[in-house]
């Protein structure tokens, strides 16, 4: 388990834990997305604990089930958060960042966890289904066809003795290495766990840990990073790219690089949107894009973003001759996850009175003070020559029908997932795909 492709840190202090993103929880972490590349990283601080063992992998597809339940909630708390701007954030990664701090949970710590985050109950199988479902990505990364990688890190105090049992739970199910900082030395131990950080998400998640989060009172920090990079199977042509009006919420326009191509692709639609699936190479991997069918319609379109609507969406796609048009976009987005993991129900897990974290060191020293993330993704028209031999072959049973037009030059959703599982990667929105930020 020592790839992974999504970004995220976890500290664990002895009297408080951080765990999110740089900066406040109304602040939109950096986020970047490229038909190629993405990246993100979680973090948990605690200040001043070991979970139970194994389990059988056979909770994998449940525990994806929960992580899209978990992604869609807490896409509608992060989206109050981002305003009218973009948005874009791995649930994946966070999930597993906030996997490997409930090995620690106890009692209702932990029972609001498993409520709010949408856990296996039961510690044995939750943690067998996030090593299962890493396991799973690194086979996709084992063929060559796309860059996936997903790392997990602890970073406890010097000295600061942990359950043993805590920690082989977390290096026998995530993978994590396990190095000891000195926090008192608080900038020395930031830069360590920040280039670690910048190592595995090839340099595009940068300050995971800004100035001022990590101080003396810092015992653990726990860091997810997940790093993704993929080709389309079927690459637009960069001379079909064309400026063209993209229509804003507010009724402006901006004018945005529109790429383009017609093929045949999965496609679903209803009266409110339509849905398109465009697969990366390898075809382990794609990006669904919700588009409404109104210029003004995403805000109506985010309130019906639910499991079971995503499944329903899916399971209506077929494979029609689609024209496509898709903006390039860059974005950057951070956050402070706490307070909306408060809103979620999780709430003991920051209060010092009350969190139970007596599985990570035997006693109740720990919670958690911070909660940071932060993701980036660029979309492009790269692609690669592979991809024409995973085309769609589609058998006429009637007279060729007209394309269906895709026209994405107004606000939209979409996500990155695991075709297999479902297993949402990353997810988020683009308002206008001229702002790089915030």
């Amino acid at each position: 388990m020592k790839q992974r492709v999504w970004a995220n840190l976890l500290e664990l202090s002895r009297r408080a834990v951080t765990i999110g993103a740089f900066g406040p929880e109304a602040e939109i972490m950096s986020t970047n997305l490229k038909l190629r590349w993405a990246a993100t990283a979680m973090a948990a601080i605690l200040g001043g604990g070991a979970a139970m063992g194994g389990g059988v992998p056979a909770t994998r597809q449940s525990q994806c089930e929960g992580n899209t339940a978990f992604a869609c909630e807490l896409y509608g708390k992060l989206k109050g958060t981002a305003g009218d701007g973009n948005l874009f954030f791995s649930p994946y990664s966070i999930s597993t960042a906030l996997a490997m701090t409930s090995a620690g949970a106890r009692g209702e710590t932990d029972g609001q966890m498993v409520k709010a985050l949408h856990f296996e109950p039961d510690q044995a199988k939750r943690h067998a289904a996030f090593c299962a479902m890493e396991a799973s990505l690194n086979a996709v990364q084992k063929k060559g066809q796309v860059k996936l990688s997903v790392a997990n890190s602890l970073w406890p105090q010097k000295g600061y003795s942990l359950l043993e049992s805590f920690l082989g739970l977390i290096k026998g199910n995530y993978g994590a290495s396990v190095t000891p900082l000195d926090f008192r030395a608080t900038e020395p131990a930031r830069k360590t766990i920040n280039t670690w950080v910048e190592d595995k998400t090839n340099q595009k998640i940068k300050e995971l840990i800004p100035g001022g989060v990590l101080n003396t009172a810092t015992r653990l920090v726990l860091v997810n990073a997940i790093y993704f990079k993929g080709n389309w199977t079927s690459p637009f042509k960069a001379e079909a790219t064309k400026e063209t009006p993209f229509r804003l919420p507010s009724g402006q326009t901006v004018q945005a690089p529109l790429m383009f191509q017609k093929k045949h692709f999965g496609y679903g639609e209803n009266d409110e949107m339509q849905m398109l699936e465009l697969p990366y190479a390898g075809d382990d991997l794609s990006m669904l894009v919700l588009l409404p069918r109104k210029a003004d319609g995403l805000a109506a379109l985010e309130n019906s973003l639910s499991p079971a609507n995503l499944a329903k969406w899916t399971a209506a796609m077929w494979s029609p001759d689609v024209k496509v048009y898709l903006p390039k976009f860059k974005m950057t987005c951070q956050f402070g996850l706490n307070d909306s993991l408060r809103a979620m129900g999780m709430t003991d897990a920051f209060d010092p009175g009350k969190a139970d974290f007596s599985g990570m060191d035997g006693g109740r020293n720990l919670f958690i003070s911070a909660a940071l993330h932060k993701a980036f993704v660029e979309v492009n028209e790269e692609g690669t020559e592979a991809a024409a031999a995973t085309g769609i072959a589609m058998g006429l049973t009637a007279l060729p029908r007209p394309p269906i037009e895709f026209r994405a030059d107004h606000p939209f959703i979409f996500l990155i997932r695991e075709k297999s599982t479902g297993n949402i990667l990353f997810l988020g929105r683009v308002v206008n795909p001229t702002v790089a930020g915030k």
